[in-house]
């Protein structure tokens, strides 16, 4: 298998154009069944969404892209400055990529977050069904920091939550192997 190659991908912002195949992909059953929001998103309600976020100091949406085409989207909310914390999360909203590319969504996404934003400690939650996520998050070095039981309310269900978190000091001492598994030795 060929490895990713790191000058293949970016992260950009994200603009208005955007707003029409971001909704297709927050609207797809694949994306939907691992978010807290599951239900169809109105085009009214995405653009509300879109200038609420646009607006906002403590949040920051960046479109994933694989030779120029959109293939996913990652953000970090609740920026909090003071104490240099955020959560995130991410995805890939198009299924026909290179293998790998999501590791290097996350590879690139925490790049940022830790080395521009210079946020200290990196913090997101997943549905405890999701394993390939928490086992995505683990190989990058996050761990575990919690369980909520029953947190929301998902198909009739209330499911659990893990909560996880990375530290900026664990991302720049693990970093060089990570860029290793993530684009081979250069």
């Amino acid at each position: 298998m060929e490895m990713p190659k790191r000058e293949e991908y970016r992260l950009r912002p994200l603009e208005e154009s955007d707003l029409e195949q971001l909704l297709e992909w927050r609207n797809s059953d694949r994306i939907r069944a691992n978010m807290y929001s599951d239900h169809i998103i109105s085009m009214d309600e995405h653009r509300k969404w879109f200038e609420n976020n646009s607006n906002s100091e403590s949040t920051i949406y960046k479109i994933f892209e694989f030779k120029s085409r959109s293939i996913g989207v990652a953000n970090v909310i609740q920026v909090d400055m003071h104490n240099r914390k955020c959560f995130w999360a991410f995805y890939l909203g198009d299924i026909n990529v290179p293998r790998g590319s999501g590791a290097v969504m996350e590879f690139l996404f925490l790049e940022y977050i830790f080395e521009v934003l210079q946020i200290r400690k990196l913090c997101c939650e997943v549905f405890a069904f999701n394993i390939s996520t928490i086992k995505l998050h683990k190989k990058f070095g996050f761990t575990e920091e919690g369980c909520f039981k029953q947190h929301i309310l998902k198909n009739g269900k209330y499911e659990d939550v893990i909560s996880m978190a990375l530290l900026q000091d664990e991302w720049i001492i693990n970093k060089p192997k990570i860029e290793i598994v993530c684009f081979g030795k250069s």
